[in-house]
């Protein structure tokens, strides 16, 4: 053992032989000789970080879902909508390409959830990725429906196919997703020159021209006085912060956003 090495860093050593462990042989199936042989270091010692072998596989579970999410972080820098969950998406698969341990550690964790504390855990965990999505992207939740739906057919082809990605049969799927990412980004960028800085309302955001439009109360007549003051629905519906221009809680942005990720 290393007299350099913190305590910190041993621990994150430790948790890196655990996920390396855990991804081939889930919960049920490593020993914590083994995480403690792959370390170097002894299963007292080894026990004296985590007391339990639960304690390290919620721990590597956990580290991996933080890896997921700082990918995501660095893939939407400067982006937003639906241009951010295209570069998060074609991230991801990068990443299922780049990390074998990752998927690994991904599919046991779910697989572990017989186990009441992990399931919680787990839970929690995607809870967390759940809500940094729409952190990011501010897409509506049937849009973010469809991204984590996406991301598990990729994790299905990446736990069923060649470790390169070049599998035959799946490599069209992954294309035709690639494809969409590339075109959502496109889209996007269109939005962007298209759409001004100033002044913009529920009608610019971008090729959106079937969006519904607010009845406009100053000269609708027929509309009834007490209905035509109930707001526009809203992704946040029910909060009081003003809807400014190209947010994710204006009705036109919203649908603009589902509707490119779903036709």
């Amino acid at each position: 053992m290393s007299p350099r090495m913190s305590a910190d860093e041993r621990r994150d050593q430790v948790i890196r032989a655990a996920v390396s462990e855990f991804a081939i042989r889930g919960l049920e199936g490593t020993s914590t000789g083994d995480i403690a042989k792959r370390v170097g270091v002894s299963q007292p010692y080894l026990f004296r970080l985590f007391p339990t072998k639960r304690d390290l596989f919620i721990a590597a579970m956990e580290r991996g879902c933080q890896q997921v999410r700082d990918v995501f972080t660095e893939a939407a820098e400067g982006r937003y909508g639906i241009e951010a969950l295209a570069m998060m998406g074609e991230a991801y698969q990068d990443l299922l390409l780049a990390d074998n341990e990752m998927l690994g550690m991904q599919l046991q964790q779910f697989a572990a959830c017989h186990d009441p504390e992990v399931q919680i855990a787990v839970r929690h965990a995607m809870q967390d990725t759940w809500q940094h999505v729409e952190n990011l992207t501010g897409a509506p939740v049937a849009v973010r429906v469809e991204f984590f739906a996406k991301g598990m057919l990729c994790n299905m082809i990446a736990a069923m196919g060649r470790a390169d990605g070049g599998d035959p049969m799946w490599q069209p799927i992954l294309e035709v997703l690639r494809d969409e990412a590339h075109a959502a980004s496109g889209q996007a960028d269109e939005g962007d020159e298209a759409d001004g800085s100033e002044g913009a309302g529920a009608d610019s955001a971008p090729e959106a021209p079937e969006a519904p439009e607010v009845p406009d109360t100053d000269t609708d007549t027929n509309t009834d006085p007490d209905a035509a003051a109930e707001p526009a629905l809203s992704i946040d519906e029910g909060a009081d912060a003003e809807v400014h221009p190209g947010s994710p809680r204006e009705p036109a942005y919203a649908e603009y956003v589902a509707r490119s990720l779903t036709t």
